[in-house]
């Protein structure tokens, strides 16, 4: 375990891993070198989340929209990914993470899923932390097939629409079985979600950071993750020991 600031660590983390473009650009190097760091980072940032405690980290590594980048970038994202899962999938099972996939997995191409598929079934008995990929996802399509799936049961006879409650559809999502995230971060600057997570992250605390992906340290983790111990959630409650005479 790493030596954290005194407080709660959070259960699960979720991480948008935004700017390994700018990052290149900055540098003079194209779009790709700067993915193929990212990938670093990614590698640096599992091992910093299971030694700190953290239980499920979820990555944001490629969104249903991306698919909309020039043909030569999706190629090498999607030759990253491959050389990710073949190259560090045993080092991950060896190191008794669990891999879960999370996106529309009907929509892709057909040299990908398998090799995805193996990443999770190949470390499902594992008990430490859990890897959440998000690949093709986007949270309005997630809730989307969500809702489709519980019209069909209700159009079946199997519910009845006044039954459906915020559990049901909870229980629909990709991330079944996974609690919401406690701590959402951002790198890059951007302050804003992006299709990620809307329905999960409703009492997340969000974190913002102005560095790119691929310059996001062992160090930025932790410190994010000391700033998070030191914030008050209440989850639309109060704190009856800090709530001053007159405050809401």
């Amino acid at each position: 375990m790493t030596n954290l600031t005194a407080g709660p660590v959070p259960q699960h983390v979720a991480i948008i891993m935004d700017g390994n473009g700018r990052w290149a650009k900055a540098r003079g190097l194209p779009r790709t070198m700067g993915h193929r760091k990212g990938v670093e980072a990614v590698r640096e940032t599992v091992r910093t989340a299971a030694s700190a405690g953290i239980q499920y980290l979820t990555l944001y590594a490629f969104s249903s929209e991306n698919w909309r980048r020039p043909e030569s970038e999706v190629t090498d994202l999607m030759g990253l990914l491959k050389m990710f899962i073949r190259r560090d999938l045993a080092e991950l099972h060896k190191e008794n993470v669990r891999i879960r996939i999370i996106g529309d997995k009907v929509q892709l191409r057909s040299d990908l899923l398998p090799l995805l598929l193996e990443a999770e079934e190949t470390t499902r008995g594992n008990t430490g932390i859990t890897l959440v990929i998000a690949f093709n996802y986007g949270s309005r399509d997630e809730i989307t097939r969500a809702v489709q799936r519980l019209a069909s049961d209700v159009a079946n006879g199997l519910l009845a629409p006044h039954q459906i409650t915020a559990e049901h559809l909870s229980a629909t999502l990709d991330t079944q079985g996974i609690p919401d995230p406690d701590l959402v971060i951002r790198t890059s600057g951007e302050e804003r979600l992006s299709n990620f997570l809307l329905w999960q992250s409703a009492y997340s605390e969000l974190m913002f950071l102005p560095d790119f992906w691929p310059d996001f340290s062992r160090e930025t983790f932790l410190k994010a993750l000391e700033s998070y111990a030191c914030r008050d959630r209440r989850f639309g409650g109060v704190d009856e020991t800090t709530r001053a005479v007159g405050s809401v």
